[in-house]
């Protein structure tokens, strides 16, 4: 008798909540048409629908959050204006869901759709215009833009302009932008954060605010804090400082494996990188190929050719560059090569926003203040042995983002670092057990690195965000609790975070597992 009754109430519960969750879902879909004045409607996308799968995946970039077991949207939302987006916030903040915010899907740890809790995606895609002023040197750019439309649109108008961002073209600018943004010209021109000189936001009351009506202490919060939907608001678009670059850029890619003198080569980039001409950016990948570890050297110069020679040859000349490496070519093309393109091949290419081959994947970032000895870096190519495809990454600092003072924005690492590492591993196969093996590999492997990163606090850069240094449930950490990853993240610009979080939402309604906290009034 007590086991029917008891299945008889699980049955009542499951039909309540069932009917309480439908309730909910109408009546925020009423709000949403309430709140829109925009025609057409807003295309939302709920579990039954035949494209809501399509729309969930079709920007997610790491495979780990594709299983069956992820949590997925009650909702997904793909405003087509700006009063679509102005309508999630105020339905999300009036009905209790937890609002999630994805322009390009490349976050590591797949926050910006993915929750602990009910959640609704608002998938900016759709909000992705690049409108350039070549007489003003600048752009307004929407952020569900992808940067390789961003590089496209600037060389449709101009071959002497330029923006320092990152290679990958399938990146959007809402997170990239928001987290620092940075690429072969950071050394030139500094971060893509440090280009941005105005911004239209949607803020937790559903008002859009810009520069001007922001104030200065969001809008400084807003460019390198993360803010392009986690912490404070959902930016809308970003007006940015376009660079000048010369016509004719140069580029190449040259690898050494142990047997050629990596250790050796590798230990000298560390001493001489950060040194170099600003126009001269030189980054090395490090992976296992062939039964050995392979170091390459990719290297973008705003300059011709003979001048980069004569640079190498004064500044590097262990690593051999001779002119046959060399390729002359625009800065467009150069937006092609680094994307992994031929760099003649046609500009449209950048326009493409789907990833050619999402794979499982684990990052961390460090940041290194002085040279790994050849000792740390032979236990580093030991190590590169051991797990499915590993692969390290050293970019070098110096020039323009060292000159930048720290609390300029809440991008931290600036003067003191001489180049930033970002440690991944990848793996093709489904299961727990190989994720397993290589997530463990990676947390070994960070281990290892201790002594040879910064130190007090141990930097980590918000664009390659990790879990592994904290997390809260639904975004709720104390203060003292998100100081495990904020100090990590941005450290003594955290505190100040945390006082324009309290300050301009402080409900904490835009939050993730590691978003900025409030503290209480």
């Amino acid at each position: 008798m007590f086991s029917l009754f008891y299945v008889l109430l699980l049955v009542v519960f499951s039909i309540s909540k069932s009917a309480s969750s439908s309730s909910i879902h109408d009546n925020f879909l009423k709000c949403l048409s309430t709140h829109s004045n925009q025609s057409p409607k807003i295309p939302i996308y709920i579990p039954n629908t035949s494209s809501y799968s399509s729309i969930l995946q079709s920007s997610i970039q790491n495979q780990r959050f594709l299983s069956s077991t992820t949590p997925k949207p009650q909702l997904i939302v793909t405003p087509l204006h700006d009063s679509h987006v102005q309508a999630s916030v105020i339905c999300c903040r009036k009905y209790g869901l937890q609002l999630k915010v994805r322009s390009g899907g490349h976050d590591y740890e797949g926050l910006s759709y993915t929750s602990d809790v009910p959640f609704v995606v608002v998938d900016m895609a759709n909000i992705r215009s690049v409108d350039v002023d070549v007489e003003d040197g600048s752009a307004w750019v929407q952020v569900g833009a992808m940067l390789g439309e961003v590089y496209y649109n600037i060389a449709e108008k101009s071959r002497t302009y330029g923006f320092p961002a990152g290679t990958s073209p399938t990146v959007g600018v809402g997170g990239h932008f928001s987290g620092g943004g940075s690429g072969p010209l950071v050394r030139k021109f500094g971060l893509a954060a440090d280009n941005i000189i105005d911004a239209r936001l949607v803020n937790a009351q559903g008002e859009i605010l810009d520069k001007e009506s922001m104030g200065k202490d969001l809008f400084w919060a807003i460019r390198g804090g993360g803010g392009g939907g986690g912490s404070f608001g959902i930016v809308l678009s970003w007006k940015i400082k376009l660079v000048p670059v010369p016509q004719t850029v140069t580029v190449f890619r040259v690898n050494r494996n142990l047997e050629q003198g990596a250790t050796a080569l590798v230990h000298k980039w560390q001493s001489i990188s950060h040194t170099l001409p600003r126009e001269l950016f030189i980054r090395v990948f490090m992976g296992r190929a062939n039964n050995t570890i392979n170091a390459s050297f990719q290297t973008l110069y705003l300059g011709k050719s003979e001048q980069l020679l004569n640079v190498m040859k004064q500044s590097f000349p262990e690593l051999g560059i001779k002119s046959s490496d060399c390729a002359e070519m625009s800065w467009i093309q150069s937006a092609l090569y680094f994307a992994g393109f031929p760099a003649n091949g046609p500009v449209n290419l950048l326009l493409n926003r789907t990833q050619m081959t999402p794979r499982f994947f684990k990052a961390k970032s460090d940041f290194v203040m002085e040279p790994v000895s050849e000792t740390g870096l032979k236990g580093i190519w030991n190590r590169l042995y051991e797990a499915d495809e590993p692969q390290i990454i050293l970019s070098p600092y110096g020039g323009r983002i060292s000159e930048i003072g720290e609390s300029e924005i809440p991008y931290p690492h600036r003067d003191g670092y001489i180049y930033e590492m970002q440690h991944l591993v990848y793996w093709d196969n489904e299961g727990i057990e190989v994720a397993n093996k290589n997530i463990n590999w990676m947390r070994r492997f960070y281990r290892y690195m201790a002594p040879y990163v910064s130190k007090s606090p141990r930097a980590a850069y918000i664009n390659s965000r990790d879990l592994d240094l904290g997390q809260s449930r639904n975004g709720t950490a104390t203060y003292s609790q998100a100081r495990a990853w904020g100090v990590k993240y941005f450290n003594k610009n955290f505190k100040k975070l945390v006082q324009v979080k309290s300050k301009f939402d402080p409900d904490n309604f835009f939050r993730n597992e590691q978003s900025i906290p409030t503290v209480p009034a």
